[in-house]
């Protein structure tokens, strides 16, 4: 049966290990001579900044991903407002054409009727004339 250990305990674990490898490369430092312990000073520092330089690049890198991404979004809903505009400029010519048929319409029913009426009007005089 697997048995699973709590976290602290396996983390205790790794710091011993690492202790146990550590304490040998203390001693052996400790042990070099001055020109050695300054060369690995160097490294050190060498090493600390090329992390910098790595690090100092990466934020670099995402600013410019940033910025790359929010113009993207700006040019996007500059399209979209474009597009509403246009649409809603179409559908305003849409409406007005439709209203002018629609009053054109209601104005020739209207003269039509208007001539049926007058139509109707001088066959009953005539009629009562007759």
């Amino acid at each position: 049966m697997l048995r699973l250990q709590p976290v602290s305990d396996t983390w205790e674990i790794i710091m011993k290990r690492l202790l146990i490898l550590a304490a040998p490369l203390a001693i052996g430092l400790a042990a070099c001579s001055q020109n050695t312990q300054n060369e690995t000073a160097e490294a050190g520092n060498a090493i600390a900044a090329d992390a910098e330089a790595t690090t100092r690049n990466a934020v670099s890198d995402v600013d410019a991903a940033t910025d790359r991404a929010f113009g993207s979004a700006e040019r996007n809903l500059d399209n979209a407002g474009e597009r509403i505009d246009a649409a809603t400029d179409r559908t305003g010519e849409r409406l007005d054409a439709s209203a002018d048929r629609a009053g054109a319409a209601i104005s020739n029913g209207a003269d039509r009727a208007a001539d049926a009426t007058g139509n109707a009007l001088e066959r009953a005089g005539r009629t009562l004339k007759d």
